[in-house]
């Protein structure tokens, strides 16, 4: 059985029955009604068979008045219908409801709100444990009052306690045996006592009650702790759906998501885009077969563009527009627009009808999605929501809930009018049905996961390995399960240590999810991650960067840049950068993962704390151990306050801390340890050139072949010390006149003239450092400037400086980041385009 949407009308589609459309078939009705209960046929093979089933689905034997007022015992919902085929074999048609109606919805529009049959499970799975558990604790208090009893023997006890045991998989199945009546809550008729109706309805009270107080707070847990992570309105649907909560519920998941921006936008963007669903849906049928295009695009503006009603006509604010004339004057000649809901319904007439989806403005439509809003989903949309929606990610997800194909061409969506009729290209059927589900092969995934988790790799191999046999014969080779088989399998091989046969497994799935869930799926792009995890595992860091822009491209499209799964996904990449030796670009994406975060999920979420850490072992790897023990102390300080200081995750901070610490000290006695040779090095070398005067000329003749700029104002400090207090004063010069002189170069150096006095050329004699350096190694002052210059910026930045290594270093690091894939570094913000921003200024 399928559901299917088309045009705004939505059919059952279910399997032509052996002999059901023959003529003589056509009284052949033996369990159910086919005119809502006034008339119920019974019959008692048919009932046993239906009973039999009943039980598996929690559904209770149960007596039912028909019209005539005669009683019937039924297993089953009273709209469903018993047939036997031409083959001999019992068939149930319109199985509409397995499930009791919620008793929080009980109004008169809400006859198919049914419970999930998720949430029935959980139900008497929870509620199982609970009696076994009070069980438990009795036996244990009457086993303790019997051994205090007189006159008792313990093998007696144990010989009794062993029976019980050999007995408790009975008991425990008829604890578990929880029966619900699916035809409470309904406008049939229920026969029995007053008293065993109201049990029946109080158990379907209690669930409801559990999925209300239980479910949905454990289910917005989960979301807050990254526990599940829906990327768009799909995921979240089925996450909401395999909690057993439904979606008419996702009102209250966003009144509990407030605190956080993501999820809060995620919920209200999913009802926004199911109310503009239904609105559009009743503009459908009122639409006439070769006025769809029109109707959808003018649709599409009015929800995204800006179209206001002005007196008997709706205009853009802006009259560009890019359609042809003749859909321009169909456009505007409309009537007055009327309000509410009822105008898409208005209309008679075929030229009525034709014209009727005109009758709505941009302000008119969301008004009417504000009301809906409230009305199914009980949530209060803000006032800004039109200005705060995102607009690629909704027109992504209404076209995919509504079956429309638009053109793909880039659209300014900020317009008065985006879309025209051309870009419509066809309108196709929603197709809904449950997937039946292998429990064999769910129980080996299953078990296989927990030996993946405990590290036995070859026993979670073997389970993987068959689960994928079975799956490949059940489902066929393009299945979503068997994608997930494959991504077991690929990280199996990876952790075993096989990276191509862990590619070769994870480009399956890739595959799979492809054309099974479409290109620009979640669990696509998450397929795109993980390849690229294995491809830089096998060393392949560009093509793993490839596949880490495509991962980040289809995340952004679907949930928008603002999630946590792109800023884990910038940790990754950052990983790969700090692998070659890229840490400038590594230490960006890991500090815009921080941002995110921060914005996201707060200051003090486990997943900042993950970003801290990330960040403390990139300043490790460039020795800024201060840093790294700065970020540490953060990551330890989150998770103290979230986990406790016992857990291991906790201990594991604490190490890194009095690591990163024991290094710090280590390198600043080092440091200490430098400058002391360093100041007798100095001390040694201005002993030398009081000795030789002469070395002075020396070094400046040397110094000419620099750069030639002035120097800094320790070299000055320096050359005025050295010049002051080893060269004596020459006998016969005119200290006044020598004044005059320096007054005179004073003056012309501050008006950017140069003086060569006595025919020697003007050169800033280089700092004692690059001194020490000439003496020591030959090298010329340029060169020892430059290095260290470097030096200098490292240690601006918190960083040690290695001399000529970190120069060499930087220059690889330099010329590799230019070979950087575009994809990636595109998304961030670029230094060296403000580098060279601020150097065209200053040239200006």
């Amino acid at each position: 059985m399928a559901i299917i949407d088309y045009r705004g009308h939505r059919v059952v589609a279910q399997s032509v029955l052996p002999g059901i459309l023959q003529g003589d078939k056509s009284d052949s009705l033996l369990y159910g009604s086919v005119d809502n209960g006034k008339k119920i046929c019974w019959n008692e093979d048919f009932h046993s068979k239906v009973l039999e089933a009943a039980k598996r689905l929690h559904l209770k034997e149960h007596a039912v008045h028909d019209g005539s007022g005669n009683v019937f015992k039924l297993a089953a919902p009273v709209e469903c219908k018993g047939i036997v085929g031409s083959d001999d074999r019992h068939y149930l048609l319109d199985l509409m409801r397995v499930t009791p109606r919620d008793a929080n919805y009980t109004g008169p529009g809400s006859r198919f709100c049914i419970l999930r049959p998720e949430l029935i499970t959980a139900f008497c799975q929870a509620q199982a444990a609970e009696r076994s558990k009070c069980k438990s604790e009795g036996d244990a208090s009457l086993s303790s009052d019997s051994l205090k009893a007189p006159g008792v023997d313990e093998q007696d006890l144990t010989k009794e306690g062993r029976d019980e045991d050999a007995s408790s998989p009975a008991q425990t199945e008829s604890s578990e045996e929880i029966l619900f009546n699916p035809n409470v809550f309904t406008e049939f008729k229920l026969s029995g006592s007053q008293k065993e109706i109201s049990a029946d309805e109080e158990n379907v009270r209690k669930v409801s009650l559990y999925l209300k107080d239980v479910v949905l707070p454990k289910f917005i847990q989960d979301l807050c702790t990254l526990e599940v992570s829906p990327m768009d309105g799909q995921t979240l649907t089925e996450a909401l759906h395999a909690h057993g909560i439904n979606v008419r519920y996702i009102g209250k998941v966003a009144d509990g998501t407030k605190h956080l921006p993501h999820l809060w936008d995620l919920c209200s963007n999913e009802i926004v885009v199911r109310s503009a669903k239904h609105i559009l849906k009743d503009v459908l049928r009122n639409t006439e077969d070769h006025d769809f295009g029109p109707a959808i695009s003018h649709f599409f503006n009015c929800f995204f563009g800006n179209y206001q009603a002005v007196g008997a006509k709706v205009i853009a604010n802006v009259v560009h527009s890019r359609t042809h004339k003749k859909d321009q004057g169909a456009h505007q000649s409309l009537g007055k627009p009327s309000r509410g809901q009822g105008k898409w319904k208005s209309g008679s007439s075929a030229r009525r009808n034709q014209s009727s989806y005109m009758n709505v403005s941009s302000e008119t439509l969301w008004s009417d999605i504000q009301e809906f809003a409230k009305l199914k989903y009980q949530f209060e949309l803000p006032e800004d929501a039109r200005s705060r929606v995102k607009k690629i990610s909704v027109i992504r997800n209404l076209c995919q809930k509504v079956g429309v194909t638009i053109a793909a061409r880039k659209y300014d969506l900020d317009s008065a009018a985006p879309f025209q009729t051309s870009d419509i290209l066809s309108l196709q059927p929603v197709v809904k049905h449950s997937v039946p589900i292998c429990s064999e092969a769910k129980d080996l995934v299953e078990t296989g996961k927990i030996q993946l988790a405990e590290g036995m790799l070859s026993e979670a191999y073997t389970l993987f390995s068959e689960a994928f046999s079975i799956l490949q014969q059940v489902t066929g080779p393009m299945h979503r399960e068997v994608a997930n088989c494959c991504r077991y399998l690929a990280m199996v091989l990876y952790h075993a240590g096989d990276m191509a046969g862990a590619i070769m497994q994870q480009h399956k799935e890739l595959i799979i999810n492809e054309r099974c869930l479409g290109l620009d799926h979640p669990d696509t792009a998450h397929s795109y991650g993980n390849m690229a995890l294995f491809y830089h595992g096998l060393n392949q860091t560009e093509l793993a960067l490839r596949h880490m822009s495509r991962a980040l491209l289809l995340l952004s499209l679907s949930s928008g840049p603002d999630h946590p799964d792109v800023a884990a996904t910038f940790i990754n990449v950052a990983m790969m950068y700090q692998d070659i030796g890229k840490m400038n670009t590594a230490l960006r994406y890991l500090q815009e993962a921080l941002k995110k975060n921060e914005r996201l999920l707060g200051e003090e979420h486990i997943q900042t704390a993950v970003c801290y850490h990330a960040l403390a072992i990139a300043f490790n790897c460039m020795g800024a151990f201060k840093l790294s023990h700065q970020h540490e102390k953060k990551t330890y300080d989150i998770l103290v306050k979230q986990l406790g200081k016992e857990d291991s995750r906790t201990r594991d901070s604490q190490n890194w801390m009095k690591t990163f610490k024991m290094r710090e000290l280590q390198m600043n006695a080092q440091k200490q340890k430098g400058q002391a040779l360093n100041a007798a090095s100095a001390q040694k070398a201005i002993d030398i050139l009081k000795a030789h005067p002469d070395l002075i000329h020396a070094f400046q003749a040397a110094a000419s072949g620099g750069s030639g700029s002035s120097g800094t104002s320790g070299s000055k400090s320096l050359n005025a010390a050295i010049i002051g207090e080893t060269l004596p004063r020459g006998r016969g010069v005119d200290e006044r006149a020598a004044r005059a002189a320096a007054e005179v170069r004073k003056k012309a150096q501050a008006r950017g003239l140069l003086i060569r006095p006595h025919g020697v050329p003007v050169q800033a004699l280089p700092p004692l450092t690059q001194l020490l350096n000439i003496i020591n190694s030959g090298m010329t002052p340029d060169a020892v400037e430059t290095v260290e210059t470097e030096g200098l910026k490292k240690e601006a930045n918190g960083h040690p400086s290695n001399g000529a290594a970190d120069s060499k270093n930087d220059q690889l690091t330099s010329g590799q980041e230019d070979q950087a894939p575009a994809g990636l570094v595109a998304g961030l913000p670029s230094s060296d385009a403000k580098k060279q921003k601020a150097k065209a200024k200053v040239s200006a």
